[in-house]
Formats: C-alpha cells, sequence, structure tokens
C-alpha cells in the first residue's frame, strides 16, 4: 500500500506511523528522518537543505520534494510506502500526484488522524522532560511523575519545552490549518481519505487505522 499520513501536532502521527508500517511492512518515510539522513550523509540535496538551515530559512518545497522522490524510488519501497509530513501542502501533493502518475502509480489512502484542538494542546502543553535526560518524558495529566517537578528516574528537574508552551502549540495548529489541512480536500476530491479518530490509546488507534486501510485496499 501507499499512504499518506495527515494530522494536526499532538494526534500521533509518529507514533502510529511506526506501528502502521511494521504491521503492513511497508517503509515509515518521515520528513523528519529524510532530512537527518540527508545532512548526515553530506548528500548534494542534504548540503543545500542545510543551507538554508543555517540561514535559518524554510528549506523550499522543491528540495524536500527531491529527497521524497529518492527515497521513494529505494528498493524497499517499491512494495509500498507511508508518508509521514510529507506532503506538507498542496504544492508537494501535486509534486507527488505527478511523481506517482509518471511511475506508473497511485496513492491508495490517505488517512486522518482526528483530534480535538483543546486534546491537542493538552497532549503536548501537558508534556514534561527532564533536564538531565531528554527521553524521560512526563505528562501533568496522562503520566504524572509521582513527585511534581522531579524525575521519577534520575530525579533531575522536569520543565516544559518552549516549543511545548501553549502560545507555540495554538501557532504550530494555525501553520496546520493554513498549509496541511488543505491537502485533505485535495486527496477527499480524489476519494482517498479515510479518517479515524486518533482519541483513546495507542493500540486502539492502530486497530482502527488497520481496519479502515483494510476497507480501503478492498475498494
Amino acid at each position: 500500500m501507499r499512504i499518506v499520513l495527515v494530522g494536526p501536532p499532538g494526534a500521533g502521527k509518529g507514533t502510529q506511523a511506526a506501528f502502521l508500517a511494521k504491521n503492513l511492512s511497508i517503509p515509515h518515510i518521515s520528513t523528519g528522518d529524510l532530512f537527518r539522513a540527508n545532512i548526515s550523509q553530506q548528500t548534494d540535496l542534504g548540503k543545500l537543505a542545510k543551507s538554508y538551515m543555517d540561514a535559518g530559512n524554510l528549506v523550499p518545497d522543491e528540495v524536500t520534494i527531491a529527497m521524497a522522490k529518492d527515497r521513494m524510488e529505494q528498493p524497499d519501497a517499491q512494495g509500498g510506502f507511508l508518508l509521514d509530513g510529507f506532503p506538507r501542502n498542496a504544492q508537494q501533493a501535486v509534486a507527488l500526484d505527478e511523481m506517482l502518475t509518471a511511475e506508473g502509480m497511485k496513492l491508495d489512502a490517505v488517512l486522518d488522524l482526528e483530534v480535538p484542538e483543546d486534546e491537542v494542546v493538552k497532549r503536548i502543553a501537558g508534556r514534561r522532560v527532564c533536564r538531565n535526560d531528554s527521553a524521560h518524558v512526563f505528562h501533568v495529566s496522562y503520566q504524572p511523575a509521582e513527585q511534581e517537578g522531579v524525575c521519577d528516574i534520575c530525579g533531575g528537574e522536569l520543565y516544559q519545552r518552549d516549543d511545548d508552551s501553549e502560545d507555540t502549540v495554538r501557532k504550530r495548529l494555525e501553520v496546520y490549518h493554513t498549509q496541511t489541512e488543505p491537502i485533505i480536500d485535495y486527496y477527499k476530491a480524489q476519494g482517498l481519505v479515510v479518517t479515524i479518530s486518533a482519541l483513546g490509546k495507542v493500540d486502539e488507534v492502530t486497530a482502527r487505522a488497520m481496519q479502515v486501510l483494510g476497507k480501503a485496499d478492498d475498494q
């Protein structure tokens, strides 16, 4: 299957992408991983992307599209893939369609993870991270530390990252609504969108996704 995964920040896209890709035996292709791999391997595209990032500028769509195209042409992606974070806007969605059409391929489904905005803010703004080890993550509501502000694992101070503040989360949601949400309408016009609730336990969300993707694959 060839799937695009969309949803607002805090919808759990990265977590669900990993589970779904494993269950479907297809590679999980995320924009973040593409950038990190190209930059660490010092590819021409990685050097180009880094030059924009170092200057504090957004990486142009053409560079992101070229990275995605290169990754989708790798042998392990010939039988399908799950795209996470790409396409991010309408221009990238059109470019993806053109790429696939040129190869005689098409998308099977666009999985839209739906989460109420207040829940997104609660999920992200409630995160607390240990200053000693960023892998130690707690949540004021869903996974509180035994002692407020203190890491259960190492005793380090727990703090809220700037990226997790409510103001920042709401700004990220605005960007999502403006730039990324329009691709849902673009794909709805093609009959590709399947929407599921991303509320509940991780395995419950995965089960819902597998069920709707199975139906999409039967169409």
